[in-house]
C-alpha cells in the first residue's frame, strides 16, 4: 500500500512538506510498558508466593493492555498523512474508514496553532486552517506544527 498523497497527485503538483502524527500517541503504551516492567522486578524482589503471582498476573494484565496502546497509536499514525503540496494541503486519517480533506492554497485565509507546554518542549500541536468559504479543518496532534504552517503560508 503506497502513500495517498502519491495516488492523487496532479500533473505538474509536487509534495513541499509532509508530516504525519507525533509519536506523543506512544505515550499510554510507554507508561504502561513500564509499569508492566516494575511489576514484573518486583515480583522478582519478593519471597511472599501471593505477593509474586499478584505482581505477576497484574504485569501480564498491564502487558497485554501496553501491547493494545502499541499497536492502536502505530496504526494510527501508519494510517495519518498530512502534506503540503506547490497546490493544496491534504489531510487524510483512517483505513477502511478514510476521512480527508483537501484545501487549496489560494483558499486558505489563515492557519493557527495550538501547543501546549509538553507540546513545545516535544514539538507537536494542533493546527487549524481556516478557508475562505471552506470553514475551519482542525488537524489534532501533529509533528512539527510551526514547520507545517510555515510551508502552507511561505508563498
Amino acid at each position: 500500500m503506497g502513500r495517498y498523497i502519491d495516488d492523487i497527485l496532479q500533473p505538474g503538483e509536487k509534495v513541499l512538506y509532509s508530516t504525519n502524527a507525533h509519536w506523543i500517541f506512544y505515550g499510554p503504551a510507554i507508561l504502561a510498558w513500564i509499569v508492566a516492567i516494575v511489576l514484573l522486578l518486583l515480583s522478582r524482589a519478593t519471597t511472599t508466593e501471593g505477593i509474586v503471582l499478584l505482581c505477576l498476573s497484574a504485569s501480564a494484565v498491564v502487558a497485554i493492555a501496553a501491547l493494545y496502546w502499541t499497536i492502536k497509536a502505530w496504526f494510527h499514525r501508519w494510517t495519518t498523512e498530512t502534506d503540503v503540496t506547490n497546490l493544496r494541503v491534504v489531510h487524510k486519517t483512517g483505513f477502511i474508514k478514510r476521512r480527508t480533506f483537501e484545501i487549496s492554497l489560494d483558499k486558505i485565509e489563515s492557519v493557527d496553532v495550538d501547543q501546549s507546554i509538553l507540546g513545545r518542549l516535544v514539538d507537536y500541536g494542533d493546527v487549524i486552517i481556516h478557508g475562505v468559504g471552506e470553514g475551519v479543518e482542525p488537524i489534532r496532534t501533529i509533528a512539527s506544527p510551526l514547520k507545517f504552517r510555515s510551508h502552507i503560508t511561505a508563498r
